[in-house]
């Protein structure tokens, strides 16, 4: 699926003013993340299993 297809989100907690900012898009079986100062369709991406994701988010959580 081409990064243009995906929904594109950014955490609430980011601010307007740009920087050091990820992005993330979910699919079914794929948690796309890529970093938002370069959203182009060619930009580099990371592809993670749902569970990675959420074993992430959890870590990041504490």
């Amino acid at each position: 699926m081409s990064a243009d297809a995906l929904q594109w989100f950014k955490s609430t907690y980011s601010g307007s003013e740009g920087g050091e900012c990820l992005e993330v898009a979910f699919c079914p079986h794929t948690i796309h993340i890529r970093d938002s100062k370069n959203p182009a369709d060619d930009s580099p991406t990371l592809h993670v299993a749902p569970a990675t994701w959420t074993a992430f988010t959890k870590f990041a959580a504490r």
